[in-house]
């Protein structure tokens, strides 16, 4: 189990030293995650990708849940109001039909999803705007006092903004 560790940096500079230190203290690249203005040079730093910075899995659950949930009531109806054979009720049209608009809501609502920022992010989009660097490292449970020490020894510059205790476990 990872925690997502949140610093602001204040420049590209500073940005690739701490990326360094990271480096260092045995935090794998995959786990560090640079957010900065769309105009900003980040060069030699691993930015974070979509499913860091937009809202895509966030909203594939939601529409996962509510396709489900409304197809599925729909499906009710369906097997019990227009049964396929018989007079019985048809259960598995209603299953069926909820695993679609499962599906269904899942894939729409992601395309959405992925053109809306995160609301994990929402707190930093001044700092970010004003030209400051968003560190993201998801460190095990057991090191996140460790590396935050680190980090605060060794680049009084930067700013700790704080410890998300759970982490997405895709992006």
């Amino acid at each position: 189990m990872r925690r997502r560790v949140y610093w602001l940096l204040p420049n590209l500079a500073s940005a690739k030293r701490t990326m360094d230190d990271l480096l260092l203290a045995c935090i794998g690249e995959r786990h560090i995650h640079f957010v900065a203005r769309e105009d900003a040079d980040m060069t030699g730093l691993h930015a974070a990708n979509l499913l860091q910075t937009s809202d895509l899995i966030r909203a594939a659950q939601m529409g996962l849940v509510l396709g489900g949930a409304v197809v599925a009531l729909l499906g009710i109806v369906a097997a019990v109001y227009f049964p396929i054979v018989g007079d019985q009720p048809q259960w598995g049209i209603a299953a069926v039909l909820a695993m679609l608009g499962g599906a269904f809501g899942a894939w729409s609502a992601s395309m959405i999803g992925a053109s809306t920022p995160s609301h994990r992010l929402k707190r930093f989009e001044s700092a970010i705007e004003q030209g400051q660097i968003l560190l993201m490292v998801d460190v095990p449970r057991s090191r996140v006092d460790e590396i935050e020490a680190r980090l605060q020894a060794q680049h009084p510059e930067a700013r700790l903004e704080g410890v998300e205790p759970n982490i997405p476990a895709f992006p």
